[in-house]
């Protein structure tokens, strides 16, 4: 495949809704002029992830990561640009023109093998072979309705039916083999070809938040089928540790509820589905990870674990609650009795007594601090074990006024002494700060996020950062430094001029004139924001604006470096000027006219130093002086007398 036109590019830039895209990775809520969420590039507590429907742009304060709708999928699915204008114009139902050379990129191959499998499987269950298999799903509760919507299917009992099928289409054996549809048969020591790795199974597909099919679990069938649950192992493009079956499916539930439900099976998610609690997902054959616990926090603030009853489930429960609490999220559990999971209560106490489970369910430390008094609490060895199983836990939680809460709810339950249950509770806060220090752990500790503090200025000198989380709007800054009068020169002063002013040129290209362009390149300083400038009023004066009249950043963003890119995507976001009264004009030559001054200034400082020298030639720098006064009388609307 070749070059991609540029107009094709626009065509599929105009056409896909940046807030949608995002929104399937990342919970937005509007806040003015943009949707803000938390970042899916950092780990972050306060959200400062931007995303602009008028600019189609995104920008975190956070991490200053920023782009486009294809930069943003070429950083989250680690896309080329041409995946990523590929993967968004087959949503928009666009087009591509096909020329020869280059290549469609290594994911879109395991991709296209799964979706032929995928149907290939959804045949097959409405085959007289699938017989078995519909008369299992129907004595599970799934009728044809639930099969539809979950896109189940069926790997017929042969060894060489998607083999086949994916030959019949085109896809090499190696593709199948690499995205586990397939597995290598040895015979005698040597290669006899592939066979199918699912047969004879219920097939469950495992997708991503755009549908996109990343591996399947299959589901025995037959008494004699060993594993009873068989996924299809890790690939470059399935990774148990962050997917999540049903999540696609839950996303708007999720919206809706603002909770998410997490449990173990494929049939208990579709079980949570039938009670009408659609805002379930499932883990894939893992407990729930660091990827899991990052995808989900920023999804919901609040999180329900519905693990089965036995002791594994309890076991499972905490482990995720080890995963859980340090990210912030408000976790809850809900209790099952021994031998129950999601599925058999659904089936024999009915859709609202799930329902009414899970609404109610406790809050999960609390179910932590009941079994660890199970072992009894009344010797002071047993005190020790409940406070020692459960501290380690409390340790966790990153908001130090929970944690002290959660440690006098525990020296309550045991009986024990406050001071000594808060001594232990700080004695695992300290080792969980010291191994994340060491980096024995990915996550970080409880309450190690303080610099993700708000109300930083949105602009600071190089290097060119801006603070985790910063609240502080650009308008905010326009009006303390830059509408606030012509306050003293100094660097970070002139950046923030500068940056406005490319923000103001950016939304108002209008205001760009040849007689604009001329005095910025006279009076402005040299630098990366004047490079940005320059571009900026290149693409107004050749009428490159979007739909809505600003300048449009996919002609502009391709020709800087990462760190003007990165500033050019920030102000795309700002809402700089949106509040101000001053018109743009006047806004123009406040800015204009503050770096003349301190040009003037600069000017008249050198010569100063100039006319200190002995050597110095008195006589043409008296000239200079007087040159430089008449500017400055000029410039305050003073008028100059003329030489006789």
């Amino acid at each position: 495949m070749g070059r991609i036109p540029e107009e094709t590019v626009r065509e599929v830039r105009d056409r896909v809704d940046i807030v949608d895209l995002i929104g399937r990775y990342v919970d937005l809520r509007k806040a003015g002029r943009n949707h803000k969420g938390l970042c899916p590039f950092h780990d972050e507590k306060t959200p400062s992830f931007n995303v602009n429907p008028d600019r189609q742009a995104f920008y975190c304060f956070g991490c200053q990561e920023g782009g486009s709708a294809f930069t943003f999928l070429m950083k989250h699915e680690n896309l080329s640009f041409p995946e990523a204008v590929r993967v968004l114009a087959r949503e928009c139902g666009i087009e591509i023109p096909e020329t020869s050379g280059g290549d469609s990129g290594s994911s879109e191959p395991l991709f296209e093998a799964n979706r032929i499998a995928h149907q290939l499987y959804r045949d097959a269950l409405a085959t007289a072979e699938a017989a078995p298999a519909r008369d299992y799903l129907e004595g599970r509760g799934i009728d044809d309705e639930l099969i539809e919507r979950f896109e189940i299917g069926y790997a017929p009992n042969r060894w060489d039916t998607v083999a086949g099928v994916l030959a019949r289409e085109g896809i090499p054996a190696r593709v199948g083999e690499t995205v586990g549809l397939l597995a290598r048969r040895d015979s005698g020591g040597h290669s006899g070809g592939h066979y199918d790795r699912l047969r004879g199974r219920v097939v469950f597909p495992i997708c991503d938040v755009r549908g996109r099919c990343l591996g399947f679990g299959g589901r025995a069938i037959f008494d004699d089928q060993e594993p009873k649950y068989l996924n299809t192992p890790e690939t470059p493009i399935f990774h148990k540790r962050e997917a999540l079956y049903g999540f696609p499916l839950a996303l708007e539930g999720i919206r809706r509820s603002g909770r998410v439900i997490v449990c173990e099976g494929y049939f208990d998610r579709i079980a949570l589905h039938r009670a009408g609690l659609p805002e379930a997902v499932a883990t894939c054959g893992t407990a729930l990870t660091d990827g899991h616990g990052r995808e989900l926090r920023r999804r919901s603030g609040q999180i329900v674990l519905l693990f089965d009853g036995d002791e594994a489930g309890q076991n499972a429960m905490e482990k995720a609650l080890d995963t859980l609490l340090p990210t912030g999220l408000r976790v809850r559990a809900a209790l099952l009795a021994p031998g129950e999971d999601p599925d058999s209560f659904l089936q024999e106490r009915g859709a609202p007594a799930l329902a009414t489970l899970v609404d109610k369910a406790p809050d999960a430390l609390e179910v932590v601090i009941q079994r660890a008094l199970r072992g009894g609490c009344s010797t002071p060895s047993e005190k020790s074990a409940a406070v020692g199983h459960a501290a380690p836990f409390i340790a966790r939680i990153e908001n130090p006024v929970e944690r002290s809460a959660y440690t006098r709810r525990l020296a309550l339950a045991t009986d024990s002494d406050d001071g000594a249950v808060d001594t232990i509770v700080r004695g695992f806060l300290a080792k969980l700060r010291v191994a994340a220090a060491r980096g024995q752990q990915g996550r970080q500790p409880a309450a190690s996020v303080a610099h993700e503090s708000a109300g930083s200025a949105p602009y600071k000198t190089a290097p060119y950062k801006t603070a985790a989380g910063a609240d502080k709007t650009a308008a905010d800054a326009h009006k303390t430094a830059a509408g606030a009068g012509r306050g003293p020169a100094g660097t970070e002063g002139a950046e923030r001029k500068l940056a406005e002013l490319a923000q103001l040129l950016f939304k108002k290209p209008a205001l760009v004139t040849l007689e604009v362009r001329e005095r910025i390149e006279e009076i402005l300083p040299d630098g990366s924001w004047k490079s940005i400038l320059r571009h900026l009023m290149a693409a107004a004066l050749d009428g490159r604006v979007d739909r809505s009249g600003a300048i449009d950043l996919l002609h502009v963003e391709g020709e800087l470096d990462a760190e003007a890119g990165a500033r050019l995507h920030e102000i795309a976001v700002s809402e700089l000027f949106e509040e101000i009264e001053s018109s743009p004009d006047a806004i123009l030559e406040d800015h204009l006219g503050w770096f003349a001054k301190q040009r003037r200034v600069a000017a008249s400082r050198d010569l100063r130093r100039k006319l200190s020298d002995p050597q110095a030639d008195v006589d043409a720098l008296l000239a200079e002086r007087q040159r430089q006064l008449e500017e400055k009388r000029t410039a305050h609307g003073i008028a100059t007398e003329p030489v006789p």
